[in-house]
């Protein structure tokens, strides 16, 4: 009997510095834990980096976005390196990528693992930070000025809405000054809200707490907490609200008795990150980027370029980041298997065996040979 076999058309962009040697990996430990269940991946490798910009100019074309969309699901490296102009790639590729795919959830786990070192006292870490990807003050408006008036046109494209305006500022006296603008929409809180409650049900979970800072920045952020309060309702969910300085203080504390935590977009990354330390570190960070169309998937630590070529880079925050890829496309089953690999490979190998960034002497090829070892790739459908 001929099993049929389910296929999936991935895209790659392994981009900077240590992106091709940890997305290399990835891919290895996808495919073993794809046979497993029955699963085929098609690939699609496309250039986008600092090479690429450098050797032709481009950072990433329409027609790419376009080519891009096509597929199942994007892995990503990591964007970024000292040759080019801050800004550049990282706007030009990963916020484009968002924006252009209306990517509204940044989906940032932390969990501990075995003999991964925590910083802080704690049995055990496993919480998810739930970011709105597309608003509030990463949307890249504002302006800079010499002298009175600050004046700058706003232009933003969102799935839902367009937006224009102008802004103008007269001091007196004339001063110089900068202006970066924060927005948020009902329909963005709305849905990120939705998430959120979708993903503490899944994880069995009947609250969750909403990073604000409503004392200080109330216009924005006390709309924020009016509209979670009211779609949680709809939705039969508790939540509580944390200040964001103050959520902070007791994550260090007692990170433990966090499960899912919503967040605008900035504080998501300020907190995120820190979840990453307290976790062990960004060699354990995976990250997605989630929306109704194409979603993408990658580890949250940069392209590393110091240790790039050395053979020293973790690639296991990129095969995790693989694990949640799975999970999104419908293959739980296929995503525990790479899990539960990590995991194996974490608590049973030698000391030596392990990645530089725990205390071992592993170069990333051996860590993805050793955990698409113990998915068991070459076993039957089970």
């Amino acid at each position: 009997m001929t099993t049929v076999k389910k296929t999936y058309r991935i895209a790659r962009i392994d981009g900077d510095g240590i992106g091709p040697e940890v997305i290399s990996e990835a891919v290895k430990v996808i495919e073993a834990a794809g046979r497993t269940q029955g699963l085929v991946f098609e690939w699609t490798e496309f250039p986008f980096g600092a090479r690429h910009y450098l050797e032709s100019g481009e950072v990433l074309s329409g027609s790419a976005l376009h080519a891009l969309g096509g597929h199942d699901a994007l892995l990503l490296g990591a964007i970024g390196d000292p040759s080019v102009k801050p800004g550049i790639l990282e706007q030009g590729i990963l916020l484009k990528l968002r924006f252009h795919f209306d990517q509204f959830v940044n989906l940032r786990p932390a969990k501990s693992y075995p003999r991964v070192p925590l910083p802080v006292r704690s049995q055990s870490i496993d919480t998810v930070v739930v970011r709105e990807n597309t608003e509030d003050f990463y949307m890249g408006l504002g302006a800079r000025s010499r002298s009175s008036p600050l004046e700058t046109d706003i232009s933003a494209e969102r799935s839902s809405y367009a937006l224009r305006g102008h802004l103008r500022l007269d001091f007196d006296p004339p001063c110089a000054s900068a202006v970066q603008i924060g927005i948020a929409t009902e329909d963005a809180i709305r849905r990120i809200t939705a998430f959120a409650c979708k993903t503490a049900k899944t994880r069995g979970e009947d609250s969750f707490v909403l990073a604000s800072k409503s004392n200080a920045l109330s216009w924005i952020y006390g709309f924020w907490e009016e509209v979670v309060a009211d779609e949680a309702k709809k939705r039969d969910m508790a939540f509580s609200v944390a200040n964001v300085d103050a959520l902070c203080y007791h994550l260090v504390r007692d990170p433990g008795r966090y499960g899912v935590i919503l967040t605008p977009n900035m504080f998501g990354d300020i907190v995120s990150d820190l979840l990453a330390g307290i976790a062990g570190g960004l060699g354990v960070a995976a990250g997605a980027n989630i929306g109704d169309g194409l979603s993408m998937f990658e580890p949250v630590h940069g392209s590393a370029p110091d240790i790039a070529g050395t053979g020293r880079a973790n690639p296991v925050a990129a095969i995790l980041s693989g694990a949640i890829m799975l999970r999104h496309l419908g293959e739980e089953r296929a995503a525990v298997v790479i899990e539960k690999a990590v995991i194996s490979f974490l608590r049973e190998s030698p000391a030596e065996d392990l990645p530089w960034e725990f205390g071992g002497k592993a170069f990333f090829s051996g860590v993805g040979d050793a955990v698409a070892e113990r998915t068991g790739g070459e076993d039957r459908i089970s």
